[in-house]
């Protein structure tokens, strides 16, 4: 079965996002934002194709504001990528999947 995104809290963020040992991709996005949702299934795609590497989380700002402040999500979609707890990279706004996937693997 292929990896899905799984939904990130601002109580379970920093224990979850640290304790991965593969990246982390989080997509901060909201269900009122058409570029959030174009590109939603792309992402989803992402998190199969890329499950041995990667581990996918969705965030929604709505819901979590204090994450979306933490992080400066001033527009969204934004993705950020984490390695070992730590943001190492930032993408934002909707993009062509091969544009992602090669983002993604420059930080692999």
């Amino acid at each position: 079965m292929a990896a899905k995104p799984q939904p990130i809290t601002t109580p379970e963020f920093d224990q979850t996002v640290a304790a991965e040992e593969k990246l982390v991709l989080v997509d901060f996005w909201a269900p009122w934002c058409g570029p959030c949702r174009a590109l939603g299934p792309v992402v989803e795609q992402i998190a199969g194709e890329m499950s041995d590497r990667l581990v996918v989380y969705k965030c929604n700002v709505d819901d979590e504001p204090d994450l979306a402040t933490r992080f400066r999500i001033v527009s969204i979609p934004t993705l950020m990528l984490f390695k070992g707890g730590h943001a190492v990279h930032t993408m934002v706004g909707n993009m062509p999947k091969a544009d992602l996937v090669r983002e993604l693997e420059a930080n692999l």
